[in-house]
């Protein structure tokens, strides 16, 4: 007779394995909803350059601090402000710039560039080690792939760290991660879909379980062969362009999986992301969208010219920055102000479409994912021109399971030490922690 399956059922067959969501009609006797509710996933997502002045501000914020209607920068977050947390007020005191600014944005503490010290381990590896037990993989650190200046600066390339000097090894393929989540690979079945691999056994448990259970398992399944049809069209387009001896010396030909198309890429990461926490193959996670001191070309956006770390110093209307190309100008400073402010809604955009999967994936009993997660997203860098550590854009989304009160503006007292957030979000991971970093009370949310 067949043991009935864990809430945490598995697919497994020869080179793959498969964490599935959690199925109610499967779980076994005695485990209930309340299990469920304690999984909360924790993710941090991060932005390099800041954002240009007042563009963090919501355009109308009601009684209690109510979001009512954010700004045309934060427009594509507009369906989901009633998941959100805006902040202000929020700085990070021992840590700023693009290096320095990112290497401690997680950790809390001063960076020892000589030492190659961030003070001590980040906050999502705190949470990892804690929640080690919990989930097939500690935590998952995505980056997307730098390019240009400074794109092998180690500082500006490490977001998480595992201890005060040992960074986490962060994951920039689309294809690395998705057999990091799914496969188990062995020779003679590499080439094969994941989904082939574990056909057999799935169809069984599909055979046990409920129709709103084996509805589940599908939607999971397509999801993950949706996946895999976009890496491998990624691959070979990688391919192409590598081979491609007419293209100009200023296109950088991009790494075998990494597609051209840079929203494209980052959707796949945000994808990875997103079942990886709905199967709960793990409940942490970091994502970097940019290396610390980006000068990525965003001229796929209409109007917008220049490299990202030029355009964040829209005072200055000459483009004239230490790793610029040095041959872009604007007209005025409030024309680069706008492409800046581009720049910023379209990872906006990208946001929004993490949440939309998040939200749209269901926990066994029916709450979404993005009411069981923690969504920490923004910069080091405040106002990218004056490279200002006050103020710093950062928001939060999802419902941490009923812990934290979304749809409002958060303005606690000026000078608020980001640690403090920090703590919070680790005390609704149920660590038991009494301070981080320098913040001895966590942040009211």
């Amino acid at each position: 007779m067949t043991e009935p399956a864990n809430r945490r059922s598995f697919l497994r067959g020869i080179g793959a394995c498969l964490a599935l969501p959690s199925l109610e009609s499967l779980a076994k006797p005695g485990i209930g909803t309340q299990d469920a509710k304690s999984h909360t996933r924790l993710a941090y997502l991060y932005f390099p350059n800041g954002t240009a002045r007042g563009s963090w501000v919501p355009r109308k914020v009601g009684k209690s601090g109510k979001l009512e209607q954010l700004n045309e920068w934060m427009a594509p977050l507009e369906e989901h402000k009633s998941s959100l947390v805006i902040t202000s007020n929020l700085w990070t005191p021992r840590g700023n710039g693009h290096g320095a600014g990112t290497a401690t944005w997680l950790t809390g503490g001063a960076y020892n560039r000589r030492k190659n010290d961030v003070g001590g381990p980040s906050v999502d590896q705190i949470a990892a080690q804690y929640l080690a037990d919990k989930s097939p993989l500690p935590s998952l650190e995505l980056s997307t792939s730098g390019e240009g200046s400074f794109s092998g600066s180690l500082s500006r390339n490490c977001l998480s760290w595992r201890k005060r000097n040992v960074p986490a090894v962060r994951e920039t393929i689309p294809r690395a991660i998705f057999d990091k989540l799914f496969r188990r690979a062995q020779e003679g079945f590499v080439n094969k879909s994941v989904l082939d691999l574990v056909l057999t056994q799935s169809r069984d448990l599909k055979r046990r379980a409920s129709a709103a259970d084996g509805q589940k398992i599908d939607e999971y399944l397509d999801s993950v062969r949706a996946i895999e049809k976009r890496l491998e069209f990624a691959e070979r387009q990688s391919r192409r362009v590598a081979a491609d001896h007419a293209l100009t010396d200023t296109l950088k030909r991009p790494k075998p999986g990494i597609p051209t198309n840079h929203e494209e890429y980052v959707r796949q990461m945000l994808d990875l992301m997103a079942l990886a926490f709905w199967s709960q193959s793990t409940r942490v996670s970091t994502f970097m969208l940019d290396h610390g001191q980006s000068n990525r070309y965003f001229n796929f956006l209409p109007g917008v010219k220049g490299t990202w770390h030029a355009l964040s110093h829209w005072k200055d209307a000459s483009g004239r920055t230490e790793d610029d190309d040095g041959t872009t100008k604007w007209n005025d400073v409030r024309t680069k102000k706008d492409q800046y402010n581009e720049v910023t809604r379209w990872h906006h955009a990208q946001l929004a479409f993490f949440l939309g999967r998040l939200k749209q994936l269901k926990d066994a009993d029916g709450v979404s994912v993005l009411d069981r997660s923690m969504i920490v997203y923004g910069s080091s860098i405040a106002d990218g021109h004056e490279h200002e550590e006050q103020d710093l854009p950062v928001l939060l989304a999802g419902g941490g399971n009923g812990t934290i009160k979304t749809g409002h503006y958060l303005k606690p007292r000026h000078n608020t030490s980001m640690s403090r957030l920090h703590l919070a979000m680790m005390q609704r991971m149920e660590i038991p922690a009494r301070r981080f970093a320098e913040a001895q009370d966590a942040l009211e949310l």
